[in-house]
């Protein structure tokens, strides 16, 4: 598929690779509604409201969160599946702190909500550390939904969306773009 704005450049990363945005789309139609449904806690759409917002309606609410996704994988990973280990943290020196995936996740995000939990343990198993960091890495479809759930409760545990440095890489016309292809 030809991607226009989908494929627009992301800081000093580069374009995404049409591999991951045909997942992302795959993805972004089949996930649960829930996902992207109003809640009451600042998240990932208060934090971006003011670049994409106000929200339209349910399916605005989900090209938005693919949008999010779509900037936050360039900026932590370049999108590459298999990132690993973020080499410029410190605190990146256990199974639970070390990063992995296309949103460079690590286990103790799992603290954020039961419900991250309950999807780690149905997919993987367990939630231990080297086993949450295999699975970010090679089961998209479960990397795709956790990052999309854990900004739905904070946006703390990812810097590039706290400090807002997505913001100017988030395009409305992506948003219309993931729209009209969900």
């Amino acid at each position: 598929m030809a991607y226009k704005f989908l494929s627009l450049k992301v800081k000093n990363r580069g374009t995404p690779p049409d591999a991951f945005l045909n997942e992302l789309v795959a993805w972004g139609k089949a996930a649960p509604d829930a996902i992207f449904a109003p809640n009451t806690v600042h998240d990932v759409y208060s934090s971006v409201r003011e670049a994409l917002g106000p929200w339209l309606d349910p399916k605005h609410r989900r090209a938005v969160m693919l949008e999010v996704m779509r900037v936050l994988a360039g900026f932590e990973s370049s999108w590459k599946w298999n990132a690993g280990v973020d080499v410029t943290n410190p605190t990146s020196t256990t199974p639970t702190t070390i990063e992995a995936g296309a949103w460079q996740v690590s286990a103790n995000s799992l603290s954020f909500g039961q419900d991250l939990k309950d999807l780690v343990n149905a997919r993987v198993g367990t939630t231990d550390g080297n086993a949450f960091q295999a699975a970010m890495k090679s089961d998209h479809a479960l990397a795709m939904e956790y990052i999309a759930r854990l900004l739905r409760h904070t946006v703390n545990h990812n810097g590039p969306v706290k400090r807002h440095e997505i913001d100017p890489w988030l395009s409305r016309d992506a948003v219309a773009e993931f729209i009209s292809l969900i």
